[in-house]
Formats: structure tokens, sequence, C-alpha cells
């Protein structure tokens, strides 16, 4: 595969459009299974409430990886992301009902580099909430 954005056609201050991704538990399940974190805060309500949190969490990981997806989704090829990297900023609560939660993430671009890279500087929120800071990606566009 290769990007399909095309680093002539792209400037500094070029917004991605938002996207919103749904979170309910039975992806923090799924995750669980394949990360291999099956911290009962991820799945078990009884359990998050007893350590002081408000409901189940999203794995930060599964919100990091929300936000390579973004970016993946945008520049049409997973291998075009040469650096990712995030900080968790606050947590992605994720009620038993029939709508979870959803993570809005959107995404400018803060700097062209040589060889055709640019660096995209993502948002990403749970209602009103920042739930990752700095997260930043390079990407190698055509």
């Amino acid at each position: 595969m290769t990007a399909t954005v095309k680093y002539d056609e792209i400037e500094v201050g070029y917004e991605i459009p938002a996207t919103g991704y749904d979170v309910r538990r039975l992806n923090l399940v799924m995750y669980a299974g394949a990360s291999g974190d099956f911290n009962q805060i991820h799945w078990n309500e009884r359990f998050a409430k007893a350590v002081g949190l408000p409901d189940v969490i999203a794995h930060g990981m599964y919100t990091m990886a929300q936000g390579g997806r973004f970016v993946t989704d945008w520049v049409g090829d997973p291998g075009a992301v040469v650096d990712f990297g995030v900080r968790f900023s606050s947590m992605v609560v994720v009620p038993d009902d029939d709508e979870g939660a959803t993570i809005n993430i959107s995404g400018v671009v803060e700097e062209k580099l040589p060889d055709k890279r640019v660096v995209v500087g993502l948002t990403a929120r749970a209602g009103d909430t920042r739930v990752l800071s700095k997260a930043r990606a390079v990407v190698q566009l055509a």
C-alpha cells in the first residue's frame, strides 16, 4: 500500500475532519483478549467502582489505538505512520448501556518535514473531556 494523501496538496494548518469512534463494553472485552490486559477496571463495573472509578474505563492503549486508526484512515496506508505517540490525560468512561462512549478525534497538519513527511497533531475527546494530550504522528505522504 502507499499513502493516498499527496504531500504537495497539504499545507500546514490543514484540518483532518473529525471522526467519532464508538466504544462499547464488548469492544473492551475484545481488546482485553487481543492485548492480554484483563484488568477488571476495563470490564467489571462493580470492581471499577470499588476502586474509585466512576464506571468501567477503556484501556489507555485502546484509546491510543483509535488515534492511530484515525491517522491511518486519513492517509490510506498503515505503513505510512513513521512515528506515533501520545500522553494519556483522562479516562474514557464506558457505561453499560446502548450508547457506551464515543471518542471523537480530529487532526491538523502542524509541520511539513523533508522527504514528504508531515507532523499531524491530534485532539481526542470523550464528551467534553480531552483524553489524549501531546498526541502526534509523523506520516509519510505520497
